[in-house]
């Protein structure tokens, strides 16, 4: 088997938690990384939290420098993601077909290096 990250970009503001529409969208997720789980396809998954909580390390220099974001300037974020196990290509799309369907956002397919 080999292990494929499904990313799901959102495309406008971070939903409101407590909106019907995004209630239907937790438990029909819920559901989805339960029929993984019991598949034995789940590796791990999560969502994030907004991007406004988000922190930026920079290491690369002599001070490690810390700042508040990262900002997006683009239409799309990083708003969640699983890690997969999948037989193939073929098989990691149609989870990413489900997975897109219950949590009502497009999602992005890639096999880890070395797989």
């Amino acid at each position: 088997m080999t292990q494929y990250m499904i990313s799901v970009n959102h495309t406008g503001p971070y939903p409101d938690p407590t909106t019907e529409e995004a209630q239907a969208s937790f438990a029909a997720t819920g559901a989805f990384n339960d029929k993984i789980m019991q598949a034995g396809q789940w590796v791990f998954g999560g969502g994030l939290q907004p991007l406004d909580t988000s922190t930026a390390v920079d290491g690369r220099g002599a001070d490690v420098i810390v700042t508040d974001g990262a900002f997006s300037e683009s239409k799309e974020y990083l708003g969640g993601f699983w890690v997969v196990e999948a037989a193939d290509l073929d098989e990691a799309l149609k989870l990413a077909a489900e997975g897109s369907k219950a949590c009502g956002q497009p999602v992005v397919v890639r096999p880890f290096q070395g797989a």
